[in-house]
């Protein structure tokens, strides 16, 4: 479900134990770098495992609030200006310019003023606090080559997969015959072979 169309306030909530135990708790909106410029959402314990896992290169949290629906009523606002997803193709062919974030981060809460200011209305003052001392966190990968193509690889339609491993990013293990997205496969029984 999309955090910002979360219904647990008008008791419609099909899962209210759970929303208590992951939607009600710290949330941090960032700025990535992965394959550009994005914004994102991510609970407080996944700082900065979230960055790592979607192949980010640079990020920066901007905002930290009380719940995950708050968390993405920022993004739909931030969204409007930037992406909020990643080009899982362009992330893997090479590593982006780094960016400042920061200067990026001001400028978005520049052009967002108004509507963040809205948005802070509904809330309780603390529901919502600007991240603006944080330092840009870098994050590098061990990456020998980048893939001049992309070719995605599936254990469901090859259930051999071979190749020299040429780089690890985010969820995707680089081969010289393809990539493969790790994180889809959770749960299958594999076997690693010289």
């Amino acid at each position: 479900m999309k955090p910002e169309t979360c219904h647990y306030h008008a008791g419609t909530c099909r899962e209210p134990e759970w929303a208590q135990a992951f939607c009600f708790q710290s949330h941090y909106v960032y700025l990535a770098n992965s394959s550009g410029i994005k914004v994102g959402i991510t609970r407080g314990n996944q700082v900065p495992t979230r960055w790592i896992d979607q192949g980010a290169v640079q990020a920066l949290p901007i905002f930290k609030v009380a719940s995950r629906q708050i968390s993405g009523l920022i993004e739909v606002i931030i969204a409007r200006h930037i992406s909020d997803k990643t080009s899982w193709q362009q992330m893997l062919k090479a590593s982006p310019p780094r960016l400042n974030l920061p200067e990026i981060r001001d400028e978005l809460l520049s052009i967002c003023q108004t509507e963040l200011a809205e948005l802070s209305a509904k809330f309780a003052p603390e529901a919502i606090a600007r991240i603006m001392d944080a330092e840009t966190v870098e994050i590098d990968y061990p990456i020998l080559q980048y893939p001049a193509k992309i070719k995605s690889l599936s254990f469901d339609k090859d259930s051999t997969i071979s190749g020299k491993l040429q780089g690890i990013k985010g969820q995707y293990l680089i081969f010289d015959t393809g990539v493969i997205n790790m994180r889809k496969f959770g749960g299958y029984e594999i076997m690693l072979l010289d």
